[in-house]
């Protein structure tokens, strides 16, 4: 049996990894499912009002900047496997008061649960980054990374229409109830991780020492420091492009808005390729490496879609740019956990997310006005030069990692 064969079969014979993957299925389940759910619920609701509807994704993305870091430091703090049982536990609670309250007729509370969820999962996720780092031999880090975007990337398919699919046939409160459900499911698969350990804490710090030592962790790590850039520079390329991928269909294609969703499909397909791809070629290239290839091509496929006007040269191009958009995500994950201390994890997570998120929402706010005083090719292109600066970012990045995969031996 090769290594490589060899390095597979104990990748899934580790109890960590089953326990992980099975409880993220869960959870894409009935985060989708919430999401889909309440849109549509909520759209009705309003007659479609554009206010009511922004509201969600405020609920969605607030949390990251709002509780990130803070929910990193506790992650830190905090026993991890505990911290994620509970976290989905009280996602279900949450979700069963909001459907008791639905049943009396308030409809406004609905945004209560998705607000919720998310909240918590700014404190779980750091906590699973944590057990990665614990339970995953370092030279599967980048194996597990891949199968979990290879996951995320699936639902990004089937999930919008999976959520549609149960509200239209079931209604919102049998959505509401499958989603409270499948976060129940999370928590219960979640106690088939191995236990916690159980450290002394030899110093008590304040919170906010707390968060400032990861500030300064940050800081004083170049590996660190280089990967934040990588993150603001990706994040000011996806903002830009984020909300105009309509235009692309309409001006650029001549098709009617619709369209879109043939360019989506696309990419979803792309990235569970992609996510494939980076399990195979991630046992010989370093993550660095990926990471950079993943920007360039994105950099160069972004301005193809921008001044494209053939249907099938811009299918092409979406899909190199989400057949590497896994590569860049992969790649980064993989370097945070290898450079990054077991105790200073849910910190650092907690820092360079928002960077990345802070920087996407800038330029997405920014886009629509760009795009009137310019042009749509131009905004592109901006894109483009964006992902090369985040790609200059990362090049120290040779310099201060290995360069050489290690090899998981039989």
């Amino acid at each position: 049996m090769s290594s490589g064969t060899s390095s597979t079969a104990s990748f899934f014979r580790n109890r960590f990894v089953r326990a992980i993957l099975l409880s993220g299925l869960f959870l894409q389940l009935g985060i989708w499912i919430r999401n889909f759910a309440v849109l549509l619920y909520v759209m009705e609701k309003t007659n479609n009002d554009p206010t009511a509807v922004s509201l969600i994704s405020v609920a969605e993305f607030a949390p990251i900047f709002l509780f990130s870091f803070i929910g990193g430091t506790f992650a830190d703090r905090w026993r991890p496997k505990r911290t994620m049982v509970w976290c989905d536990f009280l996602s279900a609670i949450s979700v069963f008061v909001v459907l008791l309250t639905l049943l009396v007729g308030t409809w406004q509370v609905i945004f209560f649960a998705t607000l919720v969820s998310a909240i918590l999962s700014q404190f779980s996720q750091p906590s699973g980054m944590k057990l990665f780092k614990l339970h995953v031999p370092e030279e599967q880090m980048q194996m597990g990374m891949s199968m979990y975007q290879t996951m995320f990337a699936m639902f990004m398919i089937i999930g919008p229409a999976l959520g549609t699919w149960v509200y239209q046939t079931y209604g919102i409160h049998w959505s509401v109830g499958i989603m409270g459900i499948a976060f129940l499911l999370s928590a219960a698969t979640l106690m088939f991780l191995p236990p916690d350990r159980v450290e002394e804490q030899s110093t008590t710090t304040s919170l906010g020492q707390e968060m400032k030592e990861g500030v300064r962790y940050v800081l004083k790590r170049p590996v660190l420091r280089s990967m934040a850039g990588g993150f603001m520079g990706a994040g000011l390329a996806v903002g830009l492009i984020q909300p105009l991928g309509v235009f692309v269909v309409l001006e650029q294609l001549g098709q009617p808005k619709e369209f879109l969703q043939w360019l989506l499909m696309i990419n979803g397909v792309a990235m569970i390729v992609g996510g494939g791809l980076a399990m195979t070629i991630g046992k010989k290239m370093p993550p660095q490496l990926m990471l950079t290839i993943g920007m360039i091509v994105s950099a160069i496929t972004v301005v193809m879609m921008g001044f494209s006007t053939s249907i099938y040269l811009t299918f092409a191009a979406q899909f190199f740019s989400g057949l590497v958009m896994p590569l860049i995500q992969i790649g980064i994950n993989t370097m945070m956990l290898k450079a990054t201390e077991e105790q200073f994890i849910g910190r650092v997570n907690g820092i360079l997310n928002p960077l990345f998120m802070g920087m996407m929402v800038i330029t997405m706010s920014l886009a629509g006005m760009l795009k009137g005083l310019t042009s749509l090719s131009i905004v592109y292109t901006i894109s483009g030069v964006f992902f090369l600066i985040g790609m200059v970012a990362v090049l120290p990045l040779f310099r201060l990692l290995p360069n050489k995969v290690e090899s998981a031996e039989a």
